[in-house]
């Protein structure tokens, strides 16, 4: 066993103070209100922090350094990503987050009831669930197989561990004790990663130094001279800008995990600030942890035998364990406890959110449509709420021993695994904000086409960048919609519940500005990653 007494007593007094903290606050939990969205009494720097903490999983502080350091076609490049966020955000928040905000909802999936019919809002809602508790599962395992490097338990107490914990804490305390806790998980987090960094900078004399030893061809962040349709080049710069933006709008806009936190501000003026606080919080912390990388790549090249040591799965190197191996080997006793803790906060951080999201989709969109005549009591949703929870993380846990090896580093499977679906359901919300005549056949048959685009895009056309994905099943889905409903199915009903019947476009003076700031925000991410290109 690697970490000592002293190390397992810092990861224990941590799980125990989350489980304390969630049977506190679960003293003040009387309805499902309460359970998934607070009441709506929550700040939006609390509610930015625990949107951040959902991002910043361990798929993305293992993943990343290992795209950074080893995975092919890898390198800076992952920074072009970033640049779409700030553009995602002023989409999201000038034209999605006003109407789900003003409907008072809990599943953001009962827009679609409304907008089209039931069988399209139990499709996207269905779809939502299968997708986030795979994720999850995804999650779990990535965690899982270091807690069993670190401490030599067995995969399945590593899973039964992170799991478990999770789950207690998350049935106790609902949305409240999640943010909570996500704020005291990123607290910890971001100390460990900045300490990590610096450790690293005083090891290699600098930052300079630590630019120079790293490869030139991984240095550069920026892929402008590949279109990634068909050319092998997955992570240029076209796909990762488009791509990006259409992906981020559907996760931030449209996904149940992060826009019910976006649901929980106390009204939409703070709703607005929780879009402008990630967005100028999200990209410092993933330079951060792709700083990390540089450091593990330039460690491995001047210490030959580090590759050796990391654990092989299926014959290949497994690099999503690269980070982990070196903090086994370079930190001290406790301080490799607090890194786990760190690591301990990104896998919960992550899971606890989504867990208390799919419970509130199967309350709102399944339960509660089966108990409409005879409603049920406060306390009694409260129950079934905290019941759905325990559900899907035993479902989570269980199908966390059966993901593995969908690519080369986790990083890259979860937002390859988003990529497939993530386009389609933009374009059904989007169906519904900006049309009139579009019904539900025509928006859950283009929602079909759009997603087995992508299927045969990845099967028939590897070549094609997994990015375009995103635009691609848009557009399928969107237009494929259109044609069904104005041509096909002749509807000529007008469903005014979309954006131009609702929102009448007033801005206030505070909005304009928070999208200048936006705009400038790209300037900078775009400036500082062309920084990289001619270091």
């Amino acid at each position: 066993m690697i970490i000592t007494n002293i190390d397992w007593t810092v990861i224990i007094i941590y799980l125990f103070s989350l489980i304390l903290l969630s049977a506190y606050i679960s003293r003040e939990q009387k309805s499902k209100e309460d359970y998934f969205i607070a009441k709506r009494t929550l700040g939006p720097f609390k509610l930015s922090v625990s949107v951040i903490a959902t991002q910043c999983s361990t798929n993305s502080i293992i993943g990343a350094p290992a795209f950074i350091a080893f995975a092919s076609g890898g390198g800076l490049v992952w920074l072009q990503y970033e640049l779409a966020i700030p553009i995602a955000m002023i989409f999201i928040m000038i034209f999605i987050f006003p109407i789900f905000y003003k409907l008072r909802l809990i599943s953001v999936y009962e827009y679609l009831e409304s907008r089209f019919d039931k069988k399209t809002r139990l499709l996207l809602s269905s779809l939502f669930q299968f997708i986030r508790v795979f994720a999850t599962a995804v999650t779990v395992y990535s965690f899982s197989i270091i807690i069993e490097l670190i401490t030599g338990l067995n995969i399945i107490y590593s899973v039964l561990i992170l799991g478990l914990c999770t789950i207690i804490y998350d049935i106790l305390g609902g949305i409240k004790a999640i943010i909570y806790s996500d704020i005291l998980q990123m607290t910890i987090l971001i100390t460990i990663l900045l300490g990590t960094f610096i450790f690293m900078l005083n090891s290699f004399d600098g930052f300079s130094n630590l630019i120079n030893s790293f490869p030139d061809d991984r240095l550069k962040s920026f892929n402008f001279s590949n279109h990634g349709l068909g050319d092998n080049e997955t992570f240029a710069f076209l796909p990762m800008l488009l791509g990006g933006f259409f992906l981020y709008v559907s996760y931030y806009g449209c996904d149940q995990s992060q826009v019910q936190r976006e649901l929980s501000a106390r009204n939409q003026d703070e709703g607005q600030k929780i879009f402008l606080y990630n967005s100028l919080m999200r990209f410092p912390l993933v330079l951060l942890y792709c700083l990390i990388g540089i450091g593990i790549s330039v460690y491995a090249i001047q210490n030959p035998d580090f590759l050796n040591k990391i654990p092989q799965n299926n014959g290949s190197t497994n690099y999503n364990l690269a980070l982990p191996v070196y903090l086994i080997e370079q930190l001290p006793t406790g301080i490799l406890g607090l890194a786990l803790v760190a690591l301990f906060a990104a896998a919960m951080s992550s899971i606890d959110s989504v867990l208390n999201s799919l419970s509130a989709v199967t309350m709102e969109d399944f339960l509660k449509n089966l108990n409409k005549n005879k409603p049920w009591s406060a306390d009694k949703e409260l129950f079934y709420s905290r019941i759905c929870t325990l559900f899907w993380g035993l479902i989570a846990i269980i199908l966390s021993f059966y993901v593995d090896d969908i690519a080369s580093t986790v990083l890259e499977a979860i937002n390859k695994i988003g990529s497939l679906i993530n386009g389609p359901i933009l374009g059904v919300f989007l169906l519904g904000l900006f049309t009139y005549r579009v019904n539900g056949n025509g928006a859950c048959i283009g929602l079909l086409i759009g997603f087995l685009l992508n299927i045969v895009l990845w099967i028939f056309f590897p070549s094609v960048s997994w990015l375009w994905w995103n635009v691609f099943g848009f557009i399928a889905t969107y237009y494929t919609g259109i044609v069904h409903s104005y041509i096909i199915s002749r509807n000529n009903s007008y469903n005014q519940s979309n954006i131009w019947s609702i929102y009448k476009f007033r801005f206030k003076f505070t909005w304009i500005k928070r999208y200048i700031i936006l705009l400038f925000w790209f300037v900078l991410i775009f400036l500082i990653c062309l920084a990289f290109n001619y270091y």
